[in-house]
């Protein structure tokens, strides 16, 4: 059974950069036609997907968000169990809650409980 645990900084100034991390358990990213994915949910809205990493390593971003994010795996060890996701030039609007989810064969599917960001002085 997979887990995702995100975790980073609570708030994070205007124009600063955000730093998350997902932590896989059960499962390595590498895994065959697994893809790891951000997905933010701002206060009062809906889900919003930011963009995914493949078992390959491929990525693909939201057009919009493409600009000032980037999405990559830790390749330091055969386990590569984390995914990270870096946004540069916060804005207040980037507040939400960000997830990490993984979608696999057959429809699996599994989420992360979700990490609260705050853009804020």
């Amino acid at each position: 059974q997979v887990q995702l645990q995100e975790s980073g900084p609570g708030l994070v100034k205007p124009s600063q950069t955000l730093s998350l991390t997902c932590t896989v358990s059960g499962g390595s990213i590498t895994t065959n036609y697994y893809y790891w994915s951000w997905i933010r949910q701002p206060p009062g809205k809906g889900l919003e997907w930011i963009g995914y990493i493949t078992y390959s390593g491929s990525t693909y971003y939201r057009p919009s968000l493409k600009s000032r994010t980037s999405i990559s795996a830790d390749s330091r060890d055969n386990t590569r169990r984390t995914v990270f996701l870096q946004m540069n030039n916060l804005k207040p609007d980037d507040t939400a809650v960000y997830f990490c989810y993984a979608l696999g064969p057959y429809g699996r599917q599994y989420w992360g409980k979700g990490t609260a960001v705050t853009v804020s002085h």
